[in-house]
């Protein structure tokens, strides 16, 4: 049987090179085509020594494939997108181009109009765990951002099972790859080095994400999200803590703590890349994996369901999860290529 043919665009960005590297070790598929402008012509093992088993050249076109990864920045990202759908090739696209299902949610939120607003209706959100149905079935998949990966994944359980009121905080810290590959003032090692700071304190890119998803587990009554992004001295990695006011009454049982875990054992029970674990998850716990640690407890105290969130923001909350999607859309285990465990030390 022979293996599908896989292409990345822009291969040179942290979430295109993280893509390479767990392609190249997928059994049922061949990466045949990498892009990117500033190597154009450079072998893939130059320009990424930790890839030296990798025997392809950058490209500034992309070849002939059947699937295709689009690692471009947002709004470059739709236009490099439209005629490869035009000519039924699918396509997992690791930007925002088609997260938001509002063309007008784009000039607020990222400064652009939509340039191909009509396949916005198309585009299936690519978090499995909610949309696996639709995925299987998409030409095009929109990967979620890695703050709304952690953030939806923490609350959408108890959303869905009405425990908590739509009045909600989420407090984030994320590694720096999150900031992307391009020099930045902001990322050099001087400046983050035993530092951390918030940002985004108006209103960051990738909230409306979260309000679109956690909104639709609500029954589409829109959520009123305060979301702080932090960024913190390392690589990768990322822990979400999210907070909400609960309503007792509707946790079955007697134990509140006790019953809201249930709700969440239950929801996750066949996912293979959600844990629920029994202590607060480290950003460790998850690094280099696509696993995702969640740990929900009840502050009796204030009665706010707080959930604690983990993952890789390389991984579950970018080429992971881009990977599980694929695996979705080719008919695979979700898991394939994708069970290693997180990296220690």
């Amino acid at each position: 049987m022979s293996k599908t043919r896989v292409g990345i665009i822009n291969v040179t960005g942290y979430v295109g090179v993280e893509l390479a590297r767990l392609l190249c070790q997928h059994p049922e598929i061949e990466l045949v085509s990498v892009t990117g402008r500033s190597a154009a012509g450079q072998r893939l093992s130059h320009v990424f020594p930790h890839l030296s088993s990798i025997n392809l050249t950058i490209e500034s076109k992309l070849g002939d494939v059947e699937i295709a990864f689009s690692a471009m920045p947002h709004e470059e990202s739709a236009k490099e997108i439209m005629p490869l759908v035009d000519c039924g090739v699918k396509v997992i696209d690791m930007s925002a181009d088609f997260r938001l299902k509002e063309a007008g949610e784009y000039q607020r939120w990222y400064g652009f109009t939509h340039p191909a607003p009509q396949l916005l209706a198309q585009a299936v959100y690519g978090i499995p765990e909610l949309h696996r149905a639709e995925i299987a079935s998409a030409r095009l998949v929109a990967n979620p951002g890695c703050y709304p990966t952690s953030a939806i994944l923490a609350l959408y359980p108890a959303a869905r099972a009405g425990i908590i009121q739509p009045e909600i905080i989420i407090d984030s810290k994320s590694g720096v790859s999150g900031a992307g590959r391009t020099l930045k003032l902001g990322s050099l090692f001087s400046e983050v080095n035993e530092d951390v700071t918030a940002y985004s304190l108006d209103g960051h890119r990738h909230l409306p994400e979260m309000v679109q998803e956690i909104g639709a587990a609500f029954g589409n009554e829109t959520p009123k999200i305060t979301f702080i992004p932090h960024l913190i001295p390392m690589t990768r990695g990322m822990l979400s803590a999210c907070y909400a006011p609960l309503i007792p009454e509707k946790v079955p049982g007697k134990d509140l703590q006790k019953g809201v875990r249930d709700i969440y054992l239950e929801y996750y029970r066949n996912e293979p890349f959600i844990k629920v674990v029994d202590a607060p998850p480290h950003a460790k716990h998850t690094l280099g994996s696509n696993f995702c640690h969640l740990y929900p407890v009840v502050d009796q105290r204030t009665g706010r369901l707080i959930v604690i969130s983990c993952i890789d923001n390389l991984g579950k909350g970018a080429a992971g999860q881009g990977v599980q999607n694929m695996n979705i859309l080719l008919g695979l285990p979700e898991t394939t290529g994708l069970l290693a465990p997180a990296v220690f030390p």
